[in-house]
Protein backbone atom coordinates (compact mmCIF):
# COMPACT_ATOMS: atom_id res chain seq x y z
CA UNK A 1 0.00 0.00 0.00
CA UNK A 2 1.34 3.35 -0.69
CA UNK A 3 2.56 5.57 2.26
CA UNK A 4 0.52 8.76 3.17
CA UNK A 5 1.67 11.99 1.16
CA UNK A 6 3.30 14.35 3.71
CA UNK A 7 2.64 17.68 3.67
CA UNK A 8 4.56 20.51 5.22
CA UNK A 9 2.89 23.71 6.33
CA UNK A 10 5.31 27.06 6.77
CA UNK A 11 3.37 29.71 8.64
CA UNK A 12 4.54 32.40 11.08
CA UNK A 13 1.09 32.41 12.39
CA UNK A 14 -0.83 28.65 13.85
CA UNK A 15 -2.85 28.18 17.03
CA UNK A 16 -2.64 29.00 19.58
CA UNK A 17 -2.10 32.10 18.46
CA UNK A 18 -5.78 34.06 17.99
CA UNK A 19 -5.92 35.25 14.71
CA UNK A 20 -7.82 34.40 11.29
CA UNK A 21 -4.91 32.86 9.84
CA UNK A 22 -3.88 30.18 12.60
CA UNK A 23 -7.29 29.52 12.56
CA UNK A 24 -7.60 29.01 8.73
CA UNK A 25 -3.99 26.80 9.04
CA UNK A 26 -5.02 24.83 12.12
CA UNK A 27 -8.47 23.78 10.32
CA UNK A 28 -5.95 22.70 7.33
CA UNK A 29 -4.15 20.91 9.68
CA UNK A 30 -6.82 18.99 11.04
CA UNK A 31 -8.75 18.26 7.36
CA UNK A 32 -5.10 17.01 5.56
CA UNK A 33 -4.88 14.55 8.85
CA UNK A 34 -8.55 13.58 8.49
CA UNK A 35 -7.70 12.84 4.89
CA UNK A 36 -5.11 10.20 5.57
CA UNK A 37 -1.86 12.51 5.00
CA UNK A 38 1.38 13.26 7.48
CA UNK A 39 1.26 16.71 8.30
CA UNK A 40 3.93 18.65 9.77
CA UNK A 41 3.72 22.69 10.78
CA UNK A 42 6.86 24.83 10.85
CA UNK A 43 6.02 27.74 13.05
CA UNK A 44 6.71 30.11 15.59
CA UNK A 45 6.60 30.06 19.38
CA UNK A 46 3.59 31.85 20.56
CA UNK A 47 2.71 35.28 22.21
CA UNK A 48 2.69 35.05 25.78
CA UNK A 49 -0.61 36.57 25.82
CA UNK A 50 -1.93 33.54 23.71
CA UNK A 51 -4.13 30.88 24.95
CA UNK A 52 -3.04 28.25 26.10
CA UNK A 53 -3.79 24.90 23.78
CA UNK A 54 -2.66 21.62 23.09
CA UNK A 55 -1.51 21.02 19.19
CA UNK A 56 -3.95 18.77 17.48
CA UNK A 57 -3.18 15.18 17.68
CA UNK A 58 -1.58 13.77 14.31
CA UNK A 59 -0.31 16.91 13.44
CA UNK A 60 3.47 17.42 14.52
CA UNK A 61 3.87 21.26 14.96
CA UNK A 62 7.90 22.49 14.85
CA UNK A 63 8.08 25.70 16.55
CA UNK A 64 11.03 28.43 16.72
CA UNK A 65 11.62 31.64 18.83
CA UNK A 66 10.74 34.69 16.34
CA UNK A 67 10.78 38.68 17.08
CA UNK A 68 7.77 39.91 17.48
CA UNK A 69 6.42 43.80 17.91
CA UNK A 70 5.51 45.35 20.87
CA UNK A 71 2.13 44.28 20.56
CA UNK A 72 3.09 40.72 20.16
CA UNK A 73 2.94 40.04 16.80
CA UNK A 74 5.32 38.92 13.67
CA UNK A 75 4.82 42.42 11.60
CA UNK A 76 7.48 44.36 10.22
CA UNK A 77 10.64 43.27 7.67
CA UNK A 78 12.90 42.30 10.51
CA UNK A 79 10.02 40.22 12.23
CA UNK A 80 9.38 38.45 9.14
CA UNK A 81 13.36 37.74 8.47
CA UNK A 82 13.53 36.41 12.05
CA UNK A 83 11.08 33.81 10.90
CA UNK A 84 11.81 33.32 6.92
CA UNK A 85 15.69 32.43 7.45
CA UNK A 86 15.75 29.71 9.97
CA UNK A 87 13.05 28.33 8.15
CA UNK A 88 14.97 28.10 4.98
CA UNK A 89 17.40 25.65 7.09
CA UNK A 90 14.72 23.94 8.61
CA UNK A 91 12.71 23.09 5.00
CA UNK A 92 15.81 22.00 3.99
CA UNK A 93 16.37 19.29 6.56
CA UNK A 94 12.60 18.49 6.26
CA UNK A 95 11.17 15.68 4.16
CA UNK A 96 8.09 16.75 2.40
CA UNK A 97 5.93 15.94 -0.88
CA UNK A 98 4.08 19.10 -1.26
CA UNK A 99 4.65 23.06 1.17
CA UNK A 100 1.51 24.49 1.79
CA UNK A 101 3.03 28.09 2.37
CA UNK A 102 0.93 30.78 4.14
CA UNK A 103 1.59 34.97 3.30
CA UNK A 104 3.69 37.10 3.52
CA UNK A 105 5.02 36.56 -0.07
CA UNK A 106 8.76 36.70 1.93
CA UNK A 107 7.94 33.32 3.35
CA UNK A 108 6.12 32.02 -0.13
CA UNK A 109 9.27 33.31 -1.72
CA UNK A 110 11.78 31.26 0.52
CA UNK A 111 9.34 28.00 0.10
CA UNK A 112 9.16 28.38 -3.50
CA UNK A 113 13.06 28.23 -3.35
CA UNK A 114 13.62 25.40 -1.18
CA UNK A 115 10.70 23.55 -2.87
CA UNK A 116 12.56 24.15 -6.32
CA UNK A 117 15.85 22.83 -4.90
CA UNK A 118 14.12 19.95 -3.62
CA UNK A 119 11.76 19.26 -6.59
CA UNK A 120 8.14 19.84 -4.60
CA UNK A 121 5.40 21.29 -5.45
CA UNK A 122 4.48 23.80 -3.33
CA UNK A 123 0.50 25.47 -3.00
CA UNK A 124 0.25 29.31 -1.53
CA UNK A 125 -2.64 30.23 0.24
CA UNK A 126 -3.16 33.84 -0.40
CA UNK A 127 -5.30 35.11 1.93
CA UNK A 128 -4.70 38.82 1.23
CA UNK A 129 -2.64 40.73 -1.57
CA UNK A 130 0.67 42.24 -0.05
CA UNK A 131 1.19 44.51 -2.27
CA UNK A 132 -1.67 46.21 -2.43
CA UNK A 133 -0.87 46.35 1.62
CA UNK A 134 2.74 47.70 1.40
CA UNK A 135 0.87 50.44 -1.20
CA UNK A 136 -2.09 51.53 1.31
CA UNK A 137 0.85 52.33 3.86
CA UNK A 138 2.48 54.46 1.49
CA UNK A 139 5.90 52.42 1.57
CA UNK A 140 8.67 54.10 -0.67
CA UNK A 141 8.35 53.35 -4.44
CA UNK A 142 11.33 50.52 -4.39
CA UNK A 143 9.78 48.76 -0.84
CA UNK A 144 6.39 48.23 -3.30
CA UNK A 145 8.61 47.68 -5.63
CA UNK A 146 10.14 44.58 -4.31
CA UNK A 147 7.15 42.98 -2.68
CA UNK A 148 5.97 43.23 -6.12
CA UNK A 149 8.28 41.01 -7.63
CA UNK A 150 8.26 38.81 -4.39
CA UNK A 151 4.67 38.28 -4.65
CA UNK A 152 4.42 37.89 -8.24
CA UNK A 153 7.32 35.19 -8.11
CA UNK A 154 5.70 33.28 -5.51
CA UNK A 155 1.92 33.36 -7.51
CA UNK A 156 3.59 32.30 -11.26
CA UNK A 157 6.14 29.97 -9.23
CA UNK A 158 3.35 28.18 -7.30
CA UNK A 159 2.02 25.25 -8.20
CA UNK A 160 -1.74 26.24 -7.14
CA UNK A 161 -2.65 29.05 -5.44
CA UNK A 162 -5.44 28.94 -2.79
CA UNK A 163 -7.52 32.61 -2.64
CA UNK A 164 -10.27 33.58 -0.02
CA UNK A 165 -12.95 35.40 -2.03
CA UNK A 166 -13.55 36.00 -5.52
CA UNK A 167 -12.31 39.79 -5.04
CA UNK A 168 -8.64 38.16 -3.30
CA UNK A 169 -8.90 36.40 -7.18
CA UNK A 170 -9.55 39.20 -9.63
CA UNK A 171 -6.22 40.96 -7.64
CA UNK A 172 -4.05 38.24 -8.07
CA UNK A 173 -4.94 37.83 -11.55
CA UNK A 174 -4.02 41.34 -11.93
CA UNK A 175 -0.37 40.39 -10.56
CA UNK A 176 0.02 37.60 -13.33
CA UNK A 177 -1.44 34.67 -11.07
CA UNK A 178 -2.30 31.99 -13.79
CA UNK A 179 -6.42 31.52 -12.81
CA UNK A 180 -6.23 28.17 -13.77
CA UNK A 181 -3.63 27.58 -11.14
CA UNK A 182 -6.45 29.51 -8.22
CA UNK A 183 -8.83 28.14 -6.48
CA UNK A 184 -11.40 30.32 -4.84
CA UNK A 185 -12.10 28.59 -1.48
CA UNK A 186 -13.64 31.55 0.57
CA UNK A 187 -13.01 32.15 4.29
CA UNK A 188 -14.62 30.58 6.98
CA UNK A 189 -14.89 30.76 11.37
CA UNK A 190 -15.30 27.59 13.44
CA UNK A 191 -19.25 27.51 13.98
CA UNK A 192 -18.55 25.12 16.83
CA UNK A 193 -16.72 27.54 18.62
CA UNK A 194 -18.82 30.92 17.62
CA UNK A 195 -22.91 29.58 17.92
CA UNK A 196 -25.36 31.02 19.32
CA UNK A 197 -25.33 28.62 22.28
CA UNK A 198 -22.05 30.29 23.62
CA UNK A 199 -23.19 31.73 27.23
CA UNK A 200 -23.26 35.72 27.56
CA UNK A 201 -20.22 36.61 28.49
CA UNK A 202 -22.49 39.72 30.56
CA UNK A 203 -25.85 40.82 31.19
CA UNK A 204 -24.93 44.59 30.31
CA UNK A 205 -25.38 46.90 27.20
CA UNK A 206 -22.94 46.79 25.42
CA UNK A 207 -20.95 47.03 22.03
CA UNK A 208 -18.33 44.86 20.89
CA UNK A 209 -15.14 45.17 18.78
CA UNK A 210 -12.85 41.95 18.58
CA UNK A 211 -9.57 40.86 16.94
CA UNK A 212 -7.12 42.85 15.33
CA UNK A 213 -7.00 46.68 15.79
CA UNK A 214 -4.76 48.48 12.61
CA UNK A 215 -4.39 51.33 10.85
CA UNK A 216 -6.67 49.71 7.98
CA UNK A 217 -9.36 48.90 9.80
CA UNK A 218 -8.78 52.41 12.19
CA UNK A 219 -11.38 51.29 14.41
CA UNK A 220 -11.31 54.81 16.27
CA UNK A 221 -14.30 55.71 14.23
CA UNK A 222 -16.69 53.53 16.75
CA UNK A 223 -14.96 55.35 19.42
CA UNK A 224 -16.06 58.46 17.74
CA UNK A 225 -19.61 57.09 16.99
CA UNK A 226 -19.80 56.06 20.48
CA UNK A 227 -19.19 59.26 21.92
CA UNK A 228 -21.94 60.91 19.95
CA UNK A 229 -24.29 58.43 21.95
CA UNK A 230 -23.00 57.87 25.28
CA UNK A 231 -24.75 60.40 26.94
CA UNK A 232 -28.19 59.45 25.66
CA UNK A 233 -27.08 55.53 26.71
CA UNK A 234 -26.02 56.29 30.56
CA UNK A 235 -25.38 52.34 31.00
CA UNK A 236 -24.12 51.93 27.52
CA UNK A 237 -20.43 50.60 27.25
CA UNK A 238 -18.16 49.93 24.36
CA UNK A 239 -15.71 47.06 24.55
CA UNK A 240 -12.14 46.11 22.63
CA UNK A 241 -10.71 42.69 22.76
CA UNK A 242 -7.59 42.03 20.89
CA UNK A 243 -4.66 43.92 20.15
CA UNK A 244 -2.99 45.82 17.38
CA UNK A 245 -0.88 48.77 15.80
CA UNK A 246 -3.38 51.44 16.73
CA UNK A 247 -4.41 50.44 20.47
CA UNK A 248 -2.88 52.80 22.38
CA UNK A 249 -3.56 55.86 20.27
CA UNK A 250 -7.86 53.82 21.16
CA UNK A 251 -7.61 53.93 24.68
CA UNK A 252 -5.93 57.17 24.78
CA UNK A 253 -8.86 58.63 22.59
CA UNK A 254 -11.53 56.74 24.46
CA UNK A 255 -10.02 58.33 27.75
CA UNK A 256 -10.21 61.84 26.33
CA UNK A 257 -13.81 60.88 24.65
CA UNK A 258 -15.64 59.05 27.21
CA UNK A 259 -13.85 57.73 30.03
CA UNK A 260 -14.84 55.46 32.03
CA UNK A 261 -17.17 53.91 29.48
CA UNK A 262 -14.26 51.78 27.16
CA UNK A 263 -12.72 48.96 27.99
CA UNK A 264 -10.23 46.83 26.32
CA UNK A 265 -9.88 43.34 27.27
CA UNK A 266 -6.50 42.11 25.32
CA UNK A 267 -6.16 39.13 23.53
CA UNK A 268 -8.67 36.33 24.45
CA UNK A 269 -9.79 32.89 23.66
CA UNK A 270 -12.06 31.94 21.09
CA UNK A 271 -14.87 30.50 23.29
CA UNK A 272 -14.47 33.73 25.74
CA UNK A 273 -14.88 36.11 22.50
CA UNK A 274 -17.58 34.18 20.74
CA UNK A 275 -19.22 34.92 24.80
CA UNK A 276 -18.58 38.53 24.35
CA UNK A 277 -20.08 38.74 20.77
CA UNK A 278 -23.08 36.69 21.87
CA UNK A 279 -24.10 38.96 24.82
CA UNK A 280 -23.62 42.30 22.74
CA UNK A 281 -26.01 44.91 20.73
CA UNK A 282 -23.47 44.05 18.39
CA UNK A 283 -20.56 43.51 16.61
CA UNK A 284 -18.18 46.32 14.92
CA UNK A 285 -16.42 45.76 11.98
CA UNK A 286 -14.59 48.40 9.92
CA UNK A 287 -12.21 48.81 7.00
CA UNK A 288 -11.07 52.53 5.41
CA UNK A 289 -11.75 52.59 2.52
CA UNK A 290 -10.13 53.21 -0.66
CA UNK A 291 -6.48 52.49 0.59
CA UNK A 292 -6.40 48.88 -1.03
CA UNK A 293 -8.49 46.80 0.81
CA UNK A 294 -12.26 47.42 -0.13
CA UNK A 295 -11.95 43.98 -1.63
CA UNK A 296 -11.84 42.45 2.23
CA UNK A 297 -14.39 40.55 3.65
CA UNK A 298 -13.65 40.58 7.78
CA UNK A 299 -13.60 37.04 9.44
CA UNK A 300 -14.85 38.98 12.24
CA UNK A 301 -18.57 39.31 10.31
CA UNK A 302 -18.61 35.56 10.40
CA UNK A 303 -18.06 35.42 13.52
CA UNK A 304 -20.75 37.46 14.27
CA UNK A 305 -23.20 35.67 11.88
CA UNK A 306 -22.21 32.12 13.22
CA UNK A 307 -23.42 33.33 17.39
CA UNK A 308 -26.19 35.51 15.60
CA UNK A 309 -25.11 38.54 16.41
CA UNK A 310 -26.60 41.51 14.15
CA UNK A 311 -22.93 43.49 12.53
CA UNK A 312 -22.65 47.32 12.32
CA UNK A 313 -19.56 47.64 9.45
CA UNK A 314 -18.12 50.75 8.50
CA UNK A 315 -16.58 50.74 4.89
CA UNK A 316 -16.15 49.93 1.70
CA UNK A 317 -18.99 48.03 -0.91
CA UNK A 318 -17.31 44.26 -0.62
CA UNK A 319 -18.00 44.24 3.28
CA UNK A 320 -21.49 46.07 2.86
CA UNK A 321 -22.83 44.25 0.15
CA UNK A 322 -22.14 40.75 2.27
CA UNK A 323 -23.71 42.23 5.51
CA UNK A 324 -26.98 44.06 3.59
CA UNK A 325 -27.16 41.13 1.45
CA UNK A 326 -27.57 38.42 3.84
CA UNK A 327 -28.87 40.60 6.44
CA UNK A 328 -26.53 40.42 8.72
CA UNK A 329 -26.86 43.61 10.25
CA UNK A 330 -26.37 47.29 8.86
CA UNK A 331 -23.47 48.67 6.84
CA UNK A 332 -23.06 52.62 6.96
CA UNK A 333 -20.30 55.10 5.49
CA UNK A 334 -17.02 55.28 6.83
CA UNK A 335 -18.02 58.04 9.25
CA UNK A 336 -18.57 59.07 13.33
CA UNK A 337 -22.00 60.45 11.97
CA UNK A 338 -23.28 57.64 10.05
CA UNK A 339 -21.20 55.10 12.53
CA UNK A 340 -23.68 56.55 15.66
CA UNK A 341 -26.90 56.44 13.62
CA UNK A 342 -25.94 52.73 12.75
CA UNK A 343 -25.41 52.03 16.86
CA UNK A 344 -29.20 53.85 17.38
CA UNK A 345 -31.06 51.87 15.27
CA UNK A 346 -29.54 48.63 16.21
CA UNK A 347 -30.23 49.55 19.99
CA UNK A 348 -33.65 49.77 18.90
CA UNK A 349 -33.92 46.83 17.17
CA UNK A 350 -32.27 45.25 20.31
CA UNK A 351 -34.78 46.49 22.67
CA UNK A 352 -37.65 45.65 20.29
CA UNK A 353 -36.76 41.94 19.35
CA UNK A 354 -36.45 42.07 15.98
CA UNK A 355 -32.14 41.43 16.83
CA UNK A 356 -33.49 38.29 18.65
CA UNK A 357 -35.41 36.96 16.30
CA UNK A 358 -32.77 37.58 13.29
CA UNK A 359 -30.72 35.49 15.17
CA UNK A 360 -31.58 31.97 14.12
CA UNK A 361 -31.74 33.49 10.07
CA UNK A 362 -27.90 34.38 11.02
CA UNK A 363 -26.75 31.58 12.23
CA UNK A 364 -28.60 29.52 9.36
CA UNK A 365 -26.19 31.21 6.39
CA UNK A 366 -23.09 30.90 8.49
CA UNK A 367 -23.21 27.14 8.71
CA UNK A 368 -24.11 27.13 4.72
CA UNK A 369 -21.84 29.44 3.63
CA UNK A 370 -18.63 29.97 6.18
CA UNK A 371 -18.09 26.68 7.90
CA UNK A 372 -14.22 26.08 8.55
CA UNK A 373 -14.36 22.79 8.31
CA UNK A 374 -16.28 22.98 4.81
CA UNK A 375 -13.45 25.51 3.73
CA UNK A 376 -10.37 23.45 5.04
CA UNK A 377 -11.64 20.36 3.07
CA UNK A 378 -12.00 22.78 0.06
CA UNK A 379 -8.17 23.53 0.52
CA UNK A 380 -7.65 19.76 0.58
CA UNK A 381 -9.24 18.68 -2.25
CA UNK A 382 -6.89 21.61 -3.98
CA UNK A 383 -4.01 20.28 -2.71
CA UNK A 384 -4.60 16.85 -3.41
CA UNK A 385 -4.46 17.63 -7.37
CA UNK A 386 -0.97 18.65 -7.36
CA UNK A 387 1.03 16.23 -5.55
CA UNK A 388 3.09 13.82 -7.01
CA UNK A 389 2.03 10.79 -8.40
CA UNK A 390 3.99 8.70 -5.86
CA UNK A 391 2.25 10.61 -2.61
CA UNK A 392 -0.52 8.73 -3.31
CA UNK A 393 -3.17 10.73 -4.52
CA UNK A 394 -6.10 8.43 -4.23
CA UNK A 395 -5.74 8.45 -0.31
CA UNK A 396 -6.75 11.81 -0.04
CA UNK A 397 -10.27 11.61 -1.43
CA UNK A 398 -12.76 13.86 0.27
CA UNK A 399 -16.69 13.98 0.39
CA UNK A 400 -15.91 17.37 -0.73
CA UNK A 401 -15.70 18.78 -4.09
CA UNK A 402 -14.49 22.09 -5.05
CA UNK A 403 -17.40 24.92 -5.83
CA UNK A 404 -14.97 26.60 -7.99
CA UNK A 405 -16.76 30.03 -7.57
CA UNK A 406 -16.94 30.76 -4.30
CA UNK A 407 -20.34 31.83 -2.92
CA UNK A 408 -20.01 33.35 0.41
CA UNK A 409 -22.55 36.04 0.25
CA UNK A 410 -25.51 33.75 -1.10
Amino acid sequence: MSRSPRVLVVSRLFPPEVSAGAFRLGALARSLVRHRSDVRVLTTTPPEHAPRADDDRGVDVRRWPVLRDRGGNVRGYIQYASYDAPMLFRMLFTRFDLVVAESPPTTGLVAIVVAWLKRRPVVYYAADVWTDGVISMGAPKVVVAIMRFMETTVLRRAAAVISVSAEVTERLVLLRADPSKITTVGNGIDTDVFSPDAAKASEERYFVYTGTMSEWQQPEIFVRAFALIAADEPDLRLRFFGQGSVESELRRLAEELVPGKVEFGGVVRPSESASWIRGAVASLVSIVPGIGYDFAKPTKTYAAAAVGTPVLFAGPEAGSALVEGAELGHSVQFTPDSAAAGMRSLLAEAADGTSERLRSVRVRWARANVSLDAVADRVTVAIAQVLPEQAAKLEFASEHTPDGDERPTS
